[in-house]
């Protein structure tokens, strides 16, 4: 799924914490790419992936979805996952099993779905814990085992691998190169982890002040002269 952000501004209460202006105003989510958003906090960042993700609205502005507005079909092809999970006081299997249950998908083939996930992610041995007394990693690798459940089309991530273990991170990463390469997902993660921007990214966003002051290639951004840019990655090195 193509996806393109026009223009878009957010406001709260008369401040504006998002304005896509200037150079970078129309920025495109080409299918089956991996896009790493980066910046400092308070940059914009989580406002303009919940924006794509159809989870708030913006105050002007233009999304498209292959040429189109969201619609609610659009919004089934898609899914997001934040760094604190919302996850249900049920096992592990059962909030992984949740998205293909709405959707009345055939009891097998929910098993054989959920049971993969589960191996994949190194859970199926405490597949009936409570999800709601997971560490930070577990909590992680359920939530997105989840969002994967399903097959989407489009993945937005906000942090998913924020505090957690290496392993933990490794597992994620490669699921998510996993169905990159073979299903041709679409990523669009935010990550203040520059080696992981730099594993996962096709192509890199910069955030500050509710702007994007860069848009391109990994190789790009290091080439950059911009001081802000500079001095993030700077103090970010990998």
């Amino acid at each position: 799924m193509k996806i393109e952000a026009k223009e878009i501004v957010k406001t709260y209460q008369d401040k504006s914490v998002l304005t896509l202006k200037g150079t970078h105003h129309h920025l495109v989510f080409e299918p089956g790419k991996i896009y790493g958003i980066i910046g400092p906090n308070g940059s914009g960042k989580t406002t303009l992936l919940k924006i794509m993700a159809g989870l708030i609205p913006m105050s002007s502005g233009n999304m498209l979805y292959n040429n189109q507005s969201l619609t609610h079909q659009t919004m089934t092809e898609m899914t997001y996952s934040s760094h604190s999970p919302t996850l249900f006081s049920r096992s592990i299997y059962e909030n992984i099993a949740y998205p293909l249950r709405i959707r009345k998908v055939d009891k097998q083939m929910i098993d054989d779905t959920v049971n993969g996930l589960l191996a994949e992610f190194e859970l199926n041995k405490i597949q009936t814990q409570n999800a709601k007394h997971l560490s930070g990693g577990e909590s992680q690798k359920t939530a997105l085992a989840r969002a994967l459940s399903f097959s989407p089309k489009v993945l937005f991530l906000d942090e998913p691998t924020a505090n957690i273990d290496p392993k933990s991170i490794r597992i994620i990463e490669s699921a998510l190169k996993k169905r990159n390469h073979h299903d041709n997902l679409t990523v669009i993660i935010i990550t203040h982890n520059l080696s992981q921007a730099f594993r996962l990214c096709s192509h890199l966003i910069f955030m500050d002040q509710g702007q994007c002051l860069f848009s391109g290639t990994p190789e790009e951004i290091m080439a950059t002269s911009d001081p802000i840019i500079n001095d993030f990655i700077s103090y970010n090195r990998f």
